[in-house]
This record gives structure tokens, C-alpha cells and sequence, in this order.
């Protein structure tokens, strides 16, 4: 019988959980806090609980928590790690450091059902939906742990298509009672999946940033199949309907193809389009791989796009592109690994 996975289990799981064990009522308590606040990476570690108790947990479940099999460091200092998932897929997450803050970007699937052309996760297909707690582990087991300023979900997958996971493991990195990160600390991006879009505008207060790439919808189409199913218009729509200008932000991504997405005219359709959003843009250099035939603009083209929307009025910055001779650059994550 397969162990009970005790990491990304709320409060209400565990105290359910280690009663049905016949363990005493305040054992939920003692493995929530070694799991989310310490973190303990044993139950060796979890003095507080007796031995007799920890043997039995060791019995009939595991923490969950795993270290990476993997990493690859590029030349920036960007480092990708590797993790197997559940099902024998590999998942990887990139560790970004800067100056003022060290950034990491966690995945939410193995692989993705999205297939965009522009993306080496889409090429490689969807293999498994993540855990809350296989989500979290990118997190807990992570080397630099401690020294992380923010968290991104935009690593492998759409998260808006793995919503359930998703939101457990936001609610556990956001409760004051678990991990206790500040919502403005963390961005879920999406391509517009909009019942679990919905869902993380409703259910948590992270920010939100939209892969938006094209404004025609027969380019944007032929670049993202989703388009078909949930159109960027109606994603529109919805964000208009909420207010971001407080605390919480909103942004969109936009890939730079040369020829294709980033002439002046490109630049008027999005003023038009994000007319009466409160939101910001960011540009990302196209990090070409030989199996697409798309190019990335050139340079002094980006550089001149951004000058005219920030002119305009839309706040747009460039993207620093990181750890691409490693493959861990934004659109360049996949793995062939699998257990076996």
C-alpha cells in the first residue's frame, strides 16, 4: 500500500488523517509546523513527537520531500535543477539569483497540454499533473531556500489547467499558520485557461501575469492552439472586471518574433488593447531551438518597441533573458527523464 505524502496536505488533511492513525489530536499541529515552518526534512527531526509516534508515521507515510537529482549552473549563475515527479517525469525549476533578490521559478505540470510552438515544454507534450506537494518541494528542498525573495509559476506547465494543486499550494505558501509568504511575493502566470484563471483571481491574491504574445487572433492562434477554446478577448474581459490598482498586479508577457509581432503597428493594437487595464508589459527575447522556425526580434527592434509603448503610457520593460546556454531561459524547460 502506497504511503500517505504528507507535504501539501492542509491543516484540515492531516488532522483527519493522523485521527483515523490513532494518533493523539495534537499531532496534526506538531507535523504542520515541522512541515511548513521549521521545515523538517525527517521525522527524526521532529523532536516534539515521540518515538513511538514518529515510528508509526514513518510506517504509514512520508514527508514528501525530496532533493533535486539534478542541476545544471549556467554562466550567469542561473541554476536549473531537476526533480522526478510522482509518475517517473521529469520536473524542472530555476533558481534565479540578482543583486536584490533571488527568484525561483517553479512548475505546476510535467510537461503541458497548451502545445505553443514558440514554447520546448509544448513540444514535449503533457506527461502528469503535479501535487500541491510536488509543487511545494521545488520549494522546500531547494538549496538556497532561505535566501528567496520571490516565486514565480512559470516554470513547465499552465498552471490555470492543474488549478486544485495550484491554489493548495498558494494557500499553504500564503497562510500565516504555514509558510507565511506575502502574496505580492508570488506571480502565477497563465495563458488564459479562464475557469481556473477565474479561480486564482477569485481565491487568492498573488499576482497575475498573461501570456499574451499577439493581439490577432488568427496569429495567436496559429502560435497557441488555446486561443481556440478561450480566446484572448474573453481574458480581456475578465480582468477588467477586477481592480488591480492596489496591491496586487497585473501584468502581460509578450514573446518578441521578428517581422511578425514587433513593428510599430504591433504596438498601437496593444495600446488598444489593454485600454482601461491598470497592468504593466514585459517584453521576452525569443530563445529560438531548432525545431521552430520562429525568429527573435533583433535587438535594437525591442529595445525601440518598448521606448514607444513606455512613451505612450504602458509601462513595458524587457525581460534579462537568464541561464539559456543551460536551457533555463523562459520557453526552453523540458525533460526527457523518466524513472524506469
Amino acid at each position: 500500500m502506497d504511503k500517505y505524502i504528507l507535504l501539501g496536505k492542509s491543516f484540515e488533511e492531516l488532522k483527519t488523517w493522523t485521527l483515523a492513525q490513532g494518533l493523539p489530536s495534537y499531532t496534526a499541529s506538531q507535523l504542520f509546523e515541522w512541515i511548513y515552518r521549521k521545515p523538517a526534512k525527517s521525522f527524526d527531526e521532529m523532536t516534539n513527537i515521540s518515538l513511538q509516534n514518529r515510528a508509526l508515521l514513518k510506517e504509514k507515510s512520508e514527508l514528501g520531500i525530496y532533493p533535486p537529482i539534478q542541476k545544471s549552473t549556467s554562466k550567469d549563475g542561473t541554476i536549473k535543477y531537476l526533480f522526478p515527479s510522482r509518475e517517473g517525469y521529469g520536473v524542472e525549476a530555476v533558481y534565479i539569483p540578482e543583486s536584490h533578490r533571488a527568484t525561483l521559478c517553479v512548475s505546476s505540470q510535467a510537461g503541458c497540454k497548451m502545445n505553443c510552438i514558440f514554447c520546448m515544454t509544448g513540444r514535449m507534450g503533457f506527461k502528469a499533473q503535479l501535487s500541491a506537494g510536488e509543487i511545494l518541494n521545488q520549494i522546500l528542498s531547494l538549496p538556497q531556500g532561505a535566501s528567496l525573495s520571490n516565486i514565480v509559476f512559470m516554470g513547465m506547465g499552465e498552471p490555470a489547467d492543474n488549478i486544485d494543486a495550484v491554489i493548495q499550494s498558494l494557500n499553504l505558501l500564503t497562510s500565516p499558520r504555514a509558510m507565511a509568504w506575502s502574496p505580492r511575493r508570488i506571480t502565477v502566470s497563465s495563458i488564459g485557461v479562464l475557469p481556473g484563471l477565474k479561480r486564482l483571481l477569485d481565491e487568492t491574491r498573488c499576482h497575475i501575469a498573461i501570456s499574451l504574445h499577439s493581439t490577432d487572433a488568427a496569429q495567436r492562434l496559429a502560435w497557441m492552439p488555446a486561443q481556440k477554446t478561450w480566446p484572448l478577448l474573453s481574458t480581456i474581459e475578465l480582468l477588467k472586471t477586477y481592480d488591480f490598482s492596489k496591491q496586487r498586479r497585473l501584468s502581460f508577457e509578450y514573446i518578441m518574433f521578428k517581422n511578425l509581432n514587433d513593428r510599430i503597428e504591433d504596438a498601437k493594437a496593444l495600446l488598444r488593447m489593454l485600454n482601461g487595464l491598470r497592468c504593466r508589459l514585459n517584453l521576452i527575447r525569443f530563445h529560438a531551438f531548432p525545431e521552430s522556425e520562429l525568429r527573435g526580434s533583433d535587438e535594437e527592434q525591442i529595445q525601440s518597441f518598448a521606448t514607444y509603448l513606455n512613451n505612450k503610457g504602458l509601462q513595458t520593460t524587457i525581460r534579462q533573458s537568464r541561464g539559456e546556454d543551460v536551457q533555463a531561459a523562459c520557453g526552453m524547460l523540458s525533460s526527457q527523464y523518466k524513472s524506469g
